[in-house]
């Protein structure tokens, strides 16, 4: 790593000077501003070319193959845009959203059932718990005498 380091930070000064000495000149032939020839450059855009009509070709032999096996098979095509297209479907990973008035209506079942589990004679029950203690420390100072 460390060699690489010092060959980055000195092949870089080394190379500017052999360009200012005369010795870096071993172009041949003619090179446009990339630096290479432009019949090196023709021809590499040739072949990109043949290689996208290439790759082009072998796709549509894909997809034409791809449609007889749903042809025979009877299958249908995806929709690559809507993958989701009926939102009731079973085991399927998202959620429906629920609406303002489904949320509302849950909160209110939520606050029904809660005072559901409530007794009716709630009020009467806590004074009773509250007044308890202070009856049976009243019981127990008749019983007991303190010495």
């Amino acid at each position: 790593m460390a060699a690489f380091i010092a060959k980055q930070l000195v092949g870089n000064k080394i190379d500017s000077v052999k360009g200012a000495v005369g010795g870096g000149d071993d172009d041949k032939g003619e090179a446009n501003e990339e630096g290479e020839d432009p019949e090196v450059a023709e021809a590499r855009r040739e072949a990109e070319r043949k290689r996208i009509e290439k790759h082009r070709k072998m796709e549509e032999e894909r997809e034409s193959m791809r449609q007889e096996i749903r042809d025979k098979y009877g299958i249908k095509k995806k929709d690559p845009f809507n993958p989701m297209t009926d939102p009731s479907m079973e085991g399927r990973l998202g959620r429906k959203r629920k609406t303002p008035a489904e949320l509302a209506a849950e909160a209110n079942a939520e606050e029904n059932e809660e005072e559901k589990m409530l007794p009716g004679n709630l009020g009467e029950l806590t004074s009773k718990v509250t007044a308890a203690p202070g009856e049976l420390a009243a019981k127990v100072s008749e019983k007991c005498t303190i010495q």
